[in-house]
C-alpha cells in the first residue's frame, strides 16, 4: 500500500467510523426551546471533542488491521488461492 492509498483509506475509514461513533451517548432534549436556539430532539450535550478523539482511535485501529491484511501474503492475488492462473 502506497502512502497516498493509505491516506485515502484512512480518511474513508475515519469518516465511516465517525458516523458509527456519533450516536453513542447522545440524549435528546425532550422539551427544547426554539427561542433559545434549541429544538426538541437536539442533543443535550453532544461531546464532539471526545467523539472526534474516539473516532480517530477507532479508525487508526481499523486502518492498522486493513494495512496488515493488505501487506500480508494471506490476501494476495500474486500467490495462494486467489492467484490468477498462469497464461
Amino acid at each position: 500500500m502506497t502512502w497516498f492509498t493509505g491516506i485515502v483509506v484512512y480518511l474513508l475509514v475515519w469518516w465511516t467510523a465517525l458516523f458509527c461513533v456519533l450516536p453513542i451517548g447522545t440524549r435528546p432534549d425532550p422539551a427544547g426551546d426554539p427561542a433559545a436556539g434549541g429544538w426538541r430532539g437536539t442533543p443535550v450535550a453532544a461531546r464532539l471533542g471526545a467523539k472526534l478523539i474516539g473516532t480517530t482511535v477507532l479508525a487508526s485501529l481499523i486502518w492498522l488491521g486493513i494495512w496488515a491484511l493488505v501487506e500480508s501474503e494471506w490476501l494476495s492475488f500474486r500467490s495462494g488461492i486467489l492467484a490468477m492462473p498462469g497464461s
